[in-house]
């Protein structure tokens, strides 16, 4: 069992020690950002920035790369960040130790796992049952990542192990790290975030094989949290980041991928606009983003069978205790 640990953070190369909103001089309030990691499987995020819906509703993002859902919760519980965006279940395990001020998530984001298995040569016949016998980067132990990985592993009839015939799935190796250390030979297989397996491609050092997302089905796979105390206390922000998302996740959904690519662009100046436009026709192809923020009980539900089932999951959680919907449904209607 992992257990999530309230750690702070105290590298102002890492962080930004603000930890209170306040006006710039032009009258935004500004917002520290927490984000899981720095992908297009966030571009409704991204849009929503370059559009100017944030501004819209008299706020200004600053981005800070958290790398793990478990560095994102640590900087939101330390107030080095006033939201941070990350799985739900980084909020759970907040839970299930007992905290007095909870994680609470108001507004969805993405609905399906972002990541794609990639292995070192192209395999368009790839089914998840090949990887008996294999060893594969997985990802952080106690991530959401991780977990739908091996649930759709053993949804495919392979056992979690280092037997002959099972799925060794590494946790060992950071989340930051995995693609290095994917190039410089370890495992057989690993799973990424874009645009890192785009580049890869591009260079031959690895090939996409399948999305894990649209083999594991609909998940509140990341969304916006803020402390309970600071949504109580800003409400008014809550309200205007959540429209601001919402406006976000509508253009995505309206717009062509070369659309949606030309206006992030900003963000991911590594790829070239054909390669942007391909990655983020990608995600489209498997209905990555949310249409709303609205987060499902029953989504939730299916992500705490997720952690039940990968045994990271000491109790259930209460839905109504860390997520809350108010925001999202003001957003929407």
């Amino acid at each position: 069992m992992v257990k999530f640990k309230m750690i702070m953070i105290l590298s102002s190369a890492i962080f930004l020690m603000v930890g209170c909103s306040g006006k710039n001089d032009n009258g935004l309030t500004e917002i520290e950002l927490a984000e899981v990691t720095h992908s297009i499987f966030y571009a409704p995020q991204y849009v929503a920035i370059e559009n100017g819906y944030f501004a819209e509703e008299g706020l200004e993002i600053d981005l800070v790369g958290a790398q793990g859902a478990d560095l994102t919760m640590a900087a939101l519980l330390a107030g080095d960040v006033q939201i941070g965006l990350m799985g739900p279940e980084a909020s759970i395990y907040v839970y299930n130790q007992g905290s007095k001020d909870l994680a609470v998530s108001f507004a969805q984001l993405t609905q399906r796992d972002g990541s794609f298995l990639v292995g070192r040569e192209p395999d368009p016949d790839f089914d998840f049952s090949d990887l008996a016998g294999k060893e594969i980067l997985g990802g952080r132990a106690g991530g959401v990542p991780l977990m739908t990985l091996e649930y759709i592993i053993k949804e495919n009839g392979v056992e979690i192990g280092k037997g002959e015939n099972q799925a060794n799935v590494r946790t060992d190796v950071e989340f930051n790290a995995m693609a290095g250390a994917f190039i410089a030979g370890e495992g057989e297989y690993v799973t990424l975030f874009e645009p890192i397996p785009t580049n890869m491609e591009n260079k031959g050092t690895g090939y996409i094989l399948a999305s894990v997302g649209e083999e594991s089905g609909i998940l509140p796979y990341t969304a916006y949290a803020a402390l309970d105390s600071y949504i109580a206390e800003n409400e008014d922000i809550i309200q205007g980041f959540t429209n601001a998302v919402y406006k976000g996740q509508q253009f995505v959904h309206e717009q062509s991928a070369q659309t949606i690519a030309e206006i992030i662009a900003p963000h991911f100046t590594e790829l070239e606009l054909d390669d942007l436009t391909t990655v983020v026709q990608r995600y489209k192809d498997i209905g990555a983003w949310s249409e709303t923020p609205y987060l499902t009980e029953e989504a939730f539900n299916k992500l705490m069978d997720i952690m039940e089932i990968g045994g990271e999951l000491e109790k259930e959680a209460d839905y109504d205790a860390i997520v809350n919907n108010k925001f999202a449904i003001e957003a929407i209607y």
